[in-house]
């Protein structure tokens, strides 16, 4: 039999009626495809399996989690996934159909695979696939499901991916910020300010994570604050960082649903990388309970990634890896979406800013944590788990770098019954306004203040 690198590509060129847009490397030794092209490896027969039960997406990425397909040494992930990005997107390539098999080129690919080995029983997916959830999607029960799938892996793993902030979210890349962490400090001072948040107001913040918003508008603007999260690592390791910083007096973070908190009203709510866990079916009901859980005059600041619109006659099909490795009944929605259904909630939406561009630099920092300490993740969490997070935050570093997705800071206002909404006139009176009086607060308050240049609880 021929190289089998080269077999296969030129049986896949001759039924898609183009070039591949990567190089392969098979596990003969045999390479084959455009002469400096992304390479990748070809470890096993297996991997041609995954790929030929599941073709496109889903096939490839149970491969890479297995570790059947990999990367050449040459090559960088992100190579690899822009090239299949941008090759998946092209109208000039065949989608090859049922009755392909019977044409002169599904025949040379039948018999390819006969004889690569590529036929044989379905491989089942690697053991890191969550499987569906029990009851319908976004009952409770299945949201804590979803949510402990993918946060309760372990805070030692998530301190190493995201550093000593504690942020799981896109960071803000001003041009003082240098680091990861300053560039998560600005973004965490940014929600505060367009808050507009000073002493004695209360904040709620809905999905929060491992604290780090609720102890940056404790000690940086005065408030008192209740977080929510679902993950039980997640409050717990917040709670730990609360009691330590000495702020367990003006700060309380529940394991609790957003769908249960009883006790507004709130003069603010920051919702940050929580609402694309809702749902569309959920998400009109999400933003009546906020907009209850508010005074009149205060805000919602609604962080959340956004996806393109969908083409006419395409409805919108969520990511099969995504869903199945990474956040199980996830969804996204396009911005002016959320924006709608913010409005008949009854919230004014007053500013819309896309971090679009930040979220991608935030990535590809995490994923250099995650390398850099590649061998003490995989001992935490297994490598098939580890290589998950790098595939999808690979991944979407390069959706955010090609506008495949988007991300979003909404501010939303519940005005008063006479339409004040209370916000200065432009965007850069009332981010000043919030400035002063974080200035102020740091300067009658130095004892506060001075925790936030401690390194988080690790």
């Amino acid at each position: 039999m021929a190289e089998v690198a080269t077999e296969l590509v030129g049986a896949v060129e001759s039924l898609l009626g183009a070039r591949i847009p990567v190089r392969l490397t098979a596990w003969d030794g045999s390479t084959a495809g455009p002469p400096g092209a992304p390479g990748l490896v070809l470890r096993n027969r297996r991997a041609l399996r995954r790929l030929l039960w599941h073709p496109g997406e889903l096939g490839l990425a149970r491969a890479y989690v297995s570790g059947d397909i990999d990367t050449a040494p040459d090559t960088d992930l992100y190579e690899v996934l822009s090239a299949v990005g941008r090759f998946s997107d092209r109208t000039d390539v065949h989608r090859p159909g049922l009755a392909d098999v019977l044409s002169r080129p599904g025949r040379r690919a039948l018999r390819t695979a006969l004889v690569t080995g590529a036929v044989g029983p379905q491989p089942a997916p690697p053991p890191e696939e969550v499987p569906k959830g029990h009851g319908r999607a976004h009952s409770r029960r299945r949201d804590r499901e979803a949510i402990s799938h993918h946060y309760d892996v372990g805070n030692d793993f998530y301190g190493l991916v995201l550093g000593p902030s504690m942020v799981y979210s896109c960071a803000y890349w001003t041009p003082g910020a240098k680091s990861l962490e300053a560039a998560q400090e600005a973004k965490l001072d940014l929600i505060c300010r367009k808050l507009g948040l000073r002493p004695g107001l209360r904040l709620l913040d809905v999905g929060c994570g491992w604290g780090s918003l609720l102890l940056h508008a404790a000690r940086h603007y005065g408030v008192s604050a209740v977080g929510v999260s679902i993950s039980a690592e997640q409050v717990e390791y917040a709670r730990r960082r609360v009691a330590d910083a000495g702020l367990a007096d003006r700060i309380e973070v529940r394991l609790q649903d957003y769908r249960e908190i009883p006790d507004g009203p709130f003069d603010a709510i920051s919702s940050v990388g929580m609402a694309e866990h809702v749902g569309a079916v959920q998400y009109l009901g999400y933003a009546r309970g906020l907009y209850g859980l508010l005074t009149p005059g205060g805000r919602l600041l609604n962080h959340q990634i956004s996806r393109r619109p969908d083409r006419p006659g395409e409805p919108y099909v969520p990511s099969p890896f995504i869903n199945r490795y990474v956040f199980p009944d996830g969804e996204l929605a396009p911005v002016g979406s959320t924006v709608s259904l913010l409005e008949e909630a009854g919230f004014e939406v007053r500013d819309v800013e896309s971090l679009r561009e930040h979220y991608a630099l935030t990535l590809r920092e995490w994923v250099a944590n995650l390398e850099a300490h590649w061998q003490t993740a995989a001992q935490l969490v297994g490598r098939g788990r580890a290589r998950v997070w790098r595939l999808y935050m690979a991944a979407s570093a390069v959706a955010f770098e090609e506008n495949r997705i988007g991300i979003n800071q909404v501010l939303a206002v519940r005005t008063t019954e006479a339409g004040a909404s209370g916000l200065p006139a432009t965007r850069e009176q009332w981010l000043a306004e919030a400035r002063h009086s974080s200035d102020r607060h740091r300067s009658e308050h130095p004892a506060d203040t001075d925790l936030g240049d401690r390194p988080s609880v690790r």
